[in-house]
């Protein structure tokens, strides 16, 4: 019942929030990012004792990567809230302006979605981010972290929100939850909730999904690909490989699956493989790479594991139809990406799969909000609904038709006394 009505006065607040001026909400993200690097021992601090409550508890190495919040991380968070508010206001836009008659004109413009609840996993960074892209976007946000990051987000938290009530927002414009139990009470609240955006695991999506009327927007597993064609460039294919793997290697759009067109495997497996022995790269290989170099044996749940870890699974293909018949059927329709130098089997490359993200010769670590010029994301959505790929700012709008008429009736327009001319102006 707390968090109830905790929730209600987040959603009385959310059209206050929706309305106000730009100005204000610019306001806002600079006295953030100044607290953030005002405080930023303190946060240090708190996750220092986060690592180490981590480290005793035995999280994987790749997971603690994510918890960690230097200055780095603190660096790249303040730069995207300075992104963010260079930024047109993405509020208020007129989409459509139309006469239906004359006197009787009709405007589409931009709002925000409402009230926001984000579930996340343990990355400190990612509460500074989606909360900066929240406030930009008139949204009211409530956020819950992965247990590991308690200390870190509970200070971020309240460096964020005390700045944004400093700078004129309204009181309960945003929202922390701590308990994993809240989770399920933050489910039952579909009056007060808009959209849920949930990071993390397929299951864990998928029982967020099952479990709600909220509507749901994000993506569960990772699962990337890079094809390397029979017309690549292995030049280009070594290093696109090695960053896609090893540049972090427990990020969603992280490569976990190489295919590669059996007409090159023999000239770009022991060239890949002397790369990727710099990093420890675990090779699992079909029965024809295991033919070409020295690798773990491939097995069939290779094909549908997202590792978050220094492993890549490796086959061969004939051609480009199997491999995105491949993709198609064992990808996540997150981010793919072709490896080749002919046009026209790239463009069929990216028409054929079905993925948010498909790419030429480049790596799938590009796919991100703050890389696509969006200020920062929170998260990416592999549906198809509102929203597909990073979701920045335009992802968290909505709009409202707004009529302005002098006393026009339907029944006019119902009997033929009137007529409408839809003029666009």
């Amino acid at each position: 019942m707390v968090i109830q009505e905790e929730l209600r006065r987040v959603k009385m607040v959310a059209p206050t929030l929706a309305a106000s001026a730009g100005e204000m909400r610019n306001r806002a993200l600079r006295a953030v990012g100044d607290s953030l690097l005002a405080q930023q021992d303190a946060i240090f601090e708190a996750n220092r004792e986060d690592m180490e409550q981590a480290a005793v508890g035995g999280v994987a190495g790749p997971i603690l990567k994510r918890l960690k919040f230097d200055e780095g991380k603190l660096r790249d968070v303040v730069a995207g809230i300075e992104d963010l508010i260079r930024m047109p206001d993405p509020l208020f836009q007129t989409q459509l302006k139309r006469e239906l008659d004359e006197g009787l004109i009709l405007e589409r413009v931009s709002c925000p979605i409402g009230v926001i609840g984000v579930i996340f996993e343990a990355r400190p960074d990612a509460l500074v981010q989606i909360s900066a892209l929240c406030i930009k976007s008139g949204n009211c946000v409530v956020l819950k972290g992965g247990s590991e990051a308690l200390r870190t987000n509970r200070k971020l938290f309240e460096i964020i929100y005390d700045a944004v009530l400093s700078a004129g927002l309204p009181e309960h414009c945003m929202m922390q939850l701590e308990a994993r139990s809240e989770i399920n009470e933050l489910l039952d609240c579909h009056e007060s909730v808009d959209l849920l955006i949930p990071r993390g695991s397929n299951a864990f999506v998928r029982y967020i999904m099952d479990h709600t009327k909220i509507p749901v927007m994000g993506h569960a597993d990772g699962i990337c690909h890079i094809y390397v064609d029979k017309d690549a460039d292995l030049d280009k294919a070594v290093p696109v490989i090695f960053d896609a793997k090893t540049q972090y290697v427990s990020a969603c759009n992280t490569v976990e699956t190489l295919l590669i067109h059996r007409d090159v495997a023999q000239a770009l497996m022991p060239r890949l493989k002397e790369a990727l022995d710099k990093r420890e790269v675990e090779i699992r290989g079909s029965r024809e790479i295991a033919g070409i170099i020295d690798c773990e044996p491939a097995t069939e749940a290779d094909d549908t594991s997202e590792y978050l870890d220094y492993i890549l699974s490796v086959k061969t293909v004939d051609d480009v139809q199997e491999a995105i018949d491949h993709i198609n059927r064992y990808g996540s329709h997150h981010t793919d990406c072709i490896v080749t130098e002919n046009a026209g089997t790239a463009e069929r490359f990216m028409a054929l799969v079905d993925s948010a993200g498909v790419y030429q010769n480049c790596s799938t670590r590009f796919a991100d909000g703050y890389r696509y010029g969006f200020g920062a994301e929170v998260g990416i959505s592999t549906g198809k609904i509102h929203a597909r790929g990073p979701v920045g700012l335009e992802g968290l709008l909505s709009c409202k038709y707004k009529l302005y008429g002098q006393g026009q009736v339907v029944a006019d327009y119902a009997s033929g006394a009137k007529q409408f001319h839809f003029k666009n102006l």
